[in-house]
């Protein structure tokens, strides 16, 4: 089911992947949408209910003037809010991932779980890919030819429009949030004490080993850390590994 709510005068949108079980807030990186996590909700259902929000200036969330630190935050505690639940298990992905660590650290009583998918607390990020990814093409099918390997990874994001094919978010937009994104983050890493699950993978070029390291000795709670034969986009290149990690952390956490 997809809902809506408004925020700052602006409208962002969720996915509720619906079911009885307990909720979980699921938080996509770039280039991705909430619909990004349809096969996670689907592997932890019943027992979880995964609603997804779609970031400012993803998805079907309207476009922002700011995409800095705090105006994620205060977005992720409005849709929080919105949902009107109690405290609840936070699951981030890259952009996600420091949104959720972020709120975790800043809203403690909100958060009784954190799972981080391959961002660390250092961000240095690269944006010339988003800077070369194609405007529009006439078909989908030349949409993908021109990513190459990378389509599977942002076809949730696909669009159709009438001048061709792009993405559900701008490319100018999706620049300043990667700008705004990268820096140092260890205050807000270091001040999360809810049980936490740093998932990493093996081939990823955003979180070394050494650094998830360091990040698993400075988290100042109980944290474990899982390492799955993936890239940077664990969920999507390990789904089965990467959903059982999630269950049973949030089954431990429980």
């Amino acid at each position: 089911m997809r809902g809506f709510f408004v925020v700052g005068g602006r409208t962002l949108s969720y996915l509720d992947f619906g079911g009885p079980g307990t909720p979980l807030l699921a938080l996509h990186g770039h280039y991705n949408e909430a619909s990004a996590f349809a096969p996670l909700a689907e592997a932890l259902a019943p027992r979880w209910r995964v609603v997804a929000l779609d970031q400012r200036g993803h998805g079907e969330s309207d476009r922002a003037r700011r995409y800095g630190r705090d105006d994620y935050v205060a977005d992720v505690a409005a849709f929080h809010r919105h949902l009107d639940i109690g405290p609840v298990a936070v699951l981030g992905h890259s952009l996600g991932g420091v949104n959720a660590y972020q709120y975790a650290a800043r809203q403690p009583d909100r958060v009784r779980a954190l799972i981080v998918e391959d961002i660390g607390a250092v961000v240095d990020s690269d944006w010339s890919f988003t800077s070369r990814l194609p405007r529009r093409a006439p078909s989908r099918r030349e949409l993908v030819a021109a990513l190459g390997a990378t389509a599977p990874y942002v076809e949730c994001s696909f669009r159709r429009s009438e001048d061709g094919w792009g993405f559900s978010f701008d490319i100018e937009h999706t620049v300043a949030s990667q700008k705004a994104l990268n820096g140092d983050h260890w205050p807000d890493w270091t001040a999360v004490t809810c049980p936490t699950l740093l998932i990493r993978g093996t081939r990823s070029d955003e979180l070394t080993a050494a650094h998830a390291d360091e990040m698993t000795t400075r988290h100042t709670g109980v944290i474990r850390r899982v390492d799955l034969p993936a890239g940077h986009v664990v969920h999507h290149d390990a789904p089965d590994r990467f959903a059982a990690a999630v269950e049973d952390f949030l089954s431990d956490s429980d």
